[in-house]
């Protein structure tokens, strides 16, 4: 059995299906792994996400770390349940009435005590080891942010031999821009760094996408971003951005030719990003 079969049989799901045991059982675990003085905090952002966040913080609760962590959340101004979740499993959290995941991701970069954040997005799961190997990058000399990465849950639209291919193809992808351009293999949803230096740097709010990203380039100042690559650190989400291309087929060629046409960035530096007019929050 995969470790997060499990979560999928509430993933997807309305809240009010969710059954009660399970609910109380995330409580109970997750207010054994708080701590008053966390070494990392784990802050997980949500919009509308009734039908995923509960099958997120049953995997959270499942965290095994010997370092103390903190586990909050931070509700977008969200018009569903997803604030009554974080209620109902006793997890502290913050409305931010300002929408984007810059926002979001500030919010909880403002209220995180400990050393180190680990930004956690509501639709993807993350297996037990997951907050622990982060933090083993992190403690390494010099390194200021860590990046790991992530597969998608195969159904039968995404039958999984297509998703290893697809996965193993952006896999490599990704490792190869980050010798040259590590921020732009950094993805929010499986993303660490110092929490002194993110609030020194600061999240970009006004953007759609790339906040990311655009806080790994500013934290390359101060040290190292270092790339997660082992199996303990991968998590597992849905499909996203994936799915507005089409077909796993159409969101493959278009990630592939768009790869081709940026091939120069894979041995050339960047010291400055442009914004695109389109991504621009107005």
């Amino acid at each position: 059995m995969k470790w997060y079969e499990p979560y999928l049989s509430v993933y997807e799901k309305p809240f009010e299906e969710a059954p009660a045991p399970i609910i109380e059982e995330v409580k109970e675990k997750i207010a054994r792994l708080q701590s008053d003085q966390p070494l990392v905090t784990v802050s997980v952002i949500g919009y509308n996400e009734e039908k995923h966040l509960l099958a997120c913080l049953w995997s959270l609760s499942n965290t095994v770390c010997k370092y103390p962590i903190e586990i909050i959340g931070v509700d977008n101004d969200s018009k569903d349940r997803t604030a009554e979740i974080f209620q109902k499993l006793g997890v502290s959290y913050y409305t931010e009435t300002r929408h984007s995941c810059g926002w979001a991701r500030s919010c909880g970069l403002a209220h995180a005590k400990g050393k180190y954040h680990i930004n956690i997005d509501s639709d993807t799961m993350y297996p037990p080891k997951y907050v622990e190997t982060m933090v083993d990058a992190l403690e390494k000399k010099n390194v200021v942010g860590a990046s790991s990465l992530w597969s998608y849950i195969p159904d039968k639209e995404h039958p999984w031999w297509q998703l290893k291919i697809y996965e193993f193809t952006r896999d490599c992808y990704l490792f190869l821009q980050s010798f040259k351009r590590p921020e732009m293999s950094v993805r929010g949803m499986v993303f660490a760094y110092n929490t002194e230096l993110g609030r020194k740097v600061g999240i970009r709010t006004h953007i759609i996408r790339g906040e990311d990203g655009a806080l790994a380039f500013g934290l390359r100042e101060y040290g190292k971003l270092v790339f997660v690559r082992k199996q303990k650190a991968r998590a597992v989400t849905g499909y996203g951005t994936v799915s507005k291309d089409g077909t796993l087929l159409d969101s493959f060629k278009m990630r592939v030719l768009k790869g081709l046409r940026n091939i120069s960035s894979l041995f050339t530096s960047k010291s400055e990003y442009k914004d695109e007019e389109s991504n621009l929050i107005k």
